[in-house]
């Protein structure tokens, strides 16, 4: 476990996503790390957000913090698992140096940092459990932490891939300037992989929920499929400000 959680450090740390290895197509760290460490990562927060139900009793609170450490990692692997594939074929027509297993890497590094920084604001979020019996606070508050995490995550992408799609340098004594589209590549796929996987993972959040659990309520794994994420979030700042 030490030496997964060391690549993830160096991983932070700028160690994987070096110029010269990206602007090869290659991503020099192994799937099954990044994999690990994001499941663990989510595991951990899943806790806290479990915790709500599970301190304030009812029928199925235990089970309530225990699904939650599975969903919570399940979430982003299953949003991977959908939007891959398509993730791919457009960086792929849109000249990406990376293959197909260097891509799958990329993607599952920015997720492991998006996890880590998610990770690290569950003792916050254990401290408001303990302080607040508001449900709906803390729905919007994980919401919060969620969105932060994820802007971070794609703060990593976006670096990443001005990389990758940096344009090749001209031979000295080659005539014309260097040829460029009117949309950098890099902003143009770093936008759709933004909005097919931000889109898809709200809704699987949706579909996968409670994650929290409402106190006092009896155990669901699953809730009726209804109405979806947004709605759901302006429902829950509406119930926080009446």
């Amino acid at each position: 476990m030490s030496p997964m959680f060391g690549a993830i450090d160096t991983l932070l740390r700028g160690g994987f996503n070096k110029r010269e290895d990206l602007e090869r197509g290659r991503f020099d760290i192994p799937a099954s790390t990044l994999a690990g460490a994001g499941i663990l990562l989510g595991v951990s927060y899943g806790v806290f957000m479990g915790l709500f139900a599970a301190m304030r009793g009812g029928s199925g609170s235990l089970a309530q913090l225990l699904t939650a450490m599975v969903k919570v990692p399940s979430l982003f692997l299953l949003t991977l698992v959908v939007t891959f594939p398509s993730l791919y074929v457009f960086s792929a027509l849109s000249g990406s140096r990376l293959e197909f297993k260097d891509t799958l890497r990329l993607l599952l590094a920015a997720i492991a940092v998006n996890l880590t920084l998610l990770a690290s604001f569950g003792p916050v979020t254990g401290f408001f459990t303990l302080s607040t019996e508001s449900y709906p606070f803390m729905i919007l508050l994980n919401v919060f932490f969620f969105a932060v995490s994820g802007v971070i995550g794609l703060g990593f992408l976006k670096r990443a891939l001005a990389t990758v799609f940096t344009p090749a340098a001209k031979e000295p004594g080659t005539p014309g300037p260097p040829s460029q589209s009117a949309v950098d590549p890099a902003s143009r796929v770093f936008t759709i992989w933004t909005l097919i996987y931000a889109v898809v993972g709200a809704q699987m959040g949706w579909v996968l929920r409670p994650f929290v659990g409402a106190p006092n309520e009896p155990f669901q794994f699953f809730r009726e499929r209804q109405s979806n994420f947004f709605a759901a979030v302006l429902n829950a700042l509406s119930n926080l400000l009446s």
